[in-house]
């Protein structure tokens, strides 16, 4: 392992037969910052006002650049990492990405209603962010095992920050990581292709996350497995050369075809971490009696069984769930378990996110509990969303239903021609 120390050494950042700087700085914007040391190919999200949230250009370039780095054969891993963030006590706060740019999409969709909103069409941004958003998840999940990407998460992680990480190979955690898909309080549902990642965790975990909004750091990421690896944010530096060192050492060794040549140094780097502090540890077998997903569980079955563990004895955890589950849209929540049902059978990622676009669509409508909770949560801070319907009795199964209706010529189509199963598995 000692061998990455002693034999860092940084590339210009192109050369000339691979890709130029122009060309470089063509596929990149203001926002992402791409660049190439040795044979990696490194994106840095740079929004720091808005917590490297994604805004469509964002997405934009991430759709045009991906597909270079992957067709070209002498990159042999691609790194995500998000810039530093100063907040007002002058401090850097390291930040991944805070998620989409849900801002945006409310105003496009609060100010311009004499356009039809929520049914696929083109030149929308409540459809044309989505729709290219979830072509770059597939982008992700489809890139091969022997190109790796690897995600630093040093600080916030969530929604679409989590979408552009979760499907690819390597997750980093360190102790400043703060993940979450936080989409039931602001009346979405978590997607970014988590519909499919989270019903595919252990027992209930993936629908416990999904319908809470649980944050979760290093110590659970860890124990569920979202994340591969720990490595305290001061050796990050030193893991970022040697990565791309690991690429420059084994280019004229091993063929690109055959495997990834970074794991070693990652689980070089890597770190034990004590997980007896886990909250999804600690709480599973709480956890797995009320979330585990199951075809005739509903939502009222979560709540009843939260209720019946409480009745048994006094649980802090079963309460604070409860509290937060009756804070939540209740269409969201609704929607989203359905969601993870449906998500368990779809046998790729490309199916999971065409789903996901037909759900994001109807959450795009005009009333939508998607519109209240932005204002609510992000727009006005009241805090204070009214939820439409208020009560979970008032949802039936039918309006459920409704969320997964098709769009006719307005679907989103992906191809799965490129996701064995034994690449999804290994990232899962």
């Amino acid at each position: 392992g000692s061998l990455w120390y002693f034999i860092i050494r940084r590339t210009p950042l192109l050369n000339a037969n691979y890709m130029n700087q122009k060309n470089m700085k063509a596929l990149s914007n203001n926002n992402i910052i791409a660049s190439r040391v040795c044979n990696m190919g490194i994106i840095k999200l740079n929004n720091p006002q808005s917590l490297n949230a994604l805004n469509h250009d964002m997405v934009k370039t991430l759709l045009s650049l991906l597909p270079v780095w992957q067709s070209d054969e002498t990159i042999r891993a691609t790194l995500f990492m998000g810039c530093d963030v100063v907040n007002k006590q002058t401090k850097i706060k390291s930040v991944f990405c805070a998620g989409g740019d849900v801002k945006s999409i409310y105003r496009a969709g609060t100010q311009n209603l004499d356009e039809k909103h929520g049914f696929g069409f083109p030149n929308l941004l409540t459809s044309d962010f989505f729709r290219d958003e979830y072509t770059v998840n597939h982008i992700i999940a489809s890139q091969s095992l022997a190109k790796p990407q690897i995600s630093i998460w040093d600080g916030i992680v969530m929604g679409g920050g989590v979408g552009i990480s979760v499907h690819g190979k390597y997750r980093v955690a360190t102790e400043n990581t703060l993940f979450a898909m936080p989409e039931t309080g602001i009346g979405l549902f978590p997607d970014v292709g988590t519909m499919y990642y989270l019903s595919r965790l252990d027992g209930g975990l993936g629908c416990f996350i999904a319908l809470t909004g649980a944050r979760l750091k290093a110590d659970d990421l860890i124990y569920a497995g979202i994340a591969t690896h720990y490595v305290p944010s001061c050796r990050l530096k030193e893991l970022q050369d040697a990565l791309a060192m690991a690429t420059d050492v084994c280019s004229d060794v091993t063929p690109a075809t055959v495997n990834d040549c970074v794991g070693t140094v990652l689980d070089t780097f890597n770190e034990k971490i004590d997980l007896s502090t886990s909250q999804l540890l600690n709480k599973r077998n709480s956890i797995d009696s009320a979330f585990t997903i199951k075809p005739d569980k509903y939502l009222e079955d979560i709540i009843d069984t939260l209720k019946q563990i409480r009745s048994c004895a006094p649980n802090d955890f079963v309460n604070d769930t409860l509290k937060t589950i009756f804070k939540m849209s209740p269409t969201s929540l609704k929607v989203t378990l359905e969601g993870l049902k449906r998500a368990k059978k779809t046998t790729s990622i490309a199916q999971d996110l065409e789903m996901e676009f037909r759900m994001m669509q109807n959450f795009m409508k005009e009333e939508s509990d998607f519109f209240e909770g932005v204002r609510a949560v992000l727009i006005d801070r009241s805090f204070n969303p009214k939820w439409n319907p208020v009560k979970i009795s008032n949802l039936s199964e039918n309006i459920v239903d409704g969320y997964f209706c098709n769009l006719g010529d307005h679907e989103l189509v992906l191809s799965d021609a490129h996701e064995g199963e034994s690449n999804l598995d290994s990232k899962l």
